[in-house]
């Protein structure tokens, strides 16, 4: 049965890819989920497997909020008269909790891709990252929104 939600969830996945949500396209969808499948079952258990996958679709599901909160604040921001008055751009170190480079990586990448912040270098010893926001009012909530946000879906996902 799990599989079997799980070769659906790839198809939907495929077919938002794709950009094509046809008959024809669901089916080639789970066609290619299944042959995936197949190709990793022996490197990845059932179980594990369904865990990382909730895993990620939660991360995804946060960063397309996120997407959608950011972008709406950015065109607020940006419609707003007198702008000057009220952007409040600062840099912020960033103290990480992920320690592997594609945890590093990941984050660093789910933070650009967000209207209004960009991540802008790493430190050479990787427990700090230097991000670029369009308002910061409260670095700590900032902080905050990160760590339990983001990095904390991102290292769940490489649990």
């Amino acid at each position: 049965m799990t599989e079997i939600f799980i070769g659906l969830l790839l198809a939907i996945i495929w077919m938002a890819i794709s950009g094509s949500f046809t008959l024809p396209n669901l089916v080639m969808g789970m066609a290619v989920g299944f042959i995936a499948m197949l190709l990793l079952r022996d490197r990845i258990g059932g179980q594990r497997l369904s865990r990382r996958l909730m895993r990620i679709l939660a991360l995804a599901l946060l960063f397309i909020c996120e997407l959608f909160v950011s972008a709406y604040k950015v065109a607020v921001l940006v419609l707003t008269p007198n702008i000057r008055a009220h952007l409040k751009p600062g840099f912020i170190a960033y103290p990480l909790t992920a320690k592997s480079d594609r945890e590093i990586t990941l984050l660093a990448n789910l933070i650009t891709l967000t209207p209004g912040t960009l991540s802008v270098d790493v430190s050479e010893d990787r427990k700090t990252l230097y991000i670029h926001a369009l308002e910061v009012e409260d670095r700590d909530a900032l902080v905050r929104s990160i760590a339990t946000g983001f990095e904390r879906q991102v290292m769940e996902v490489f649990k």
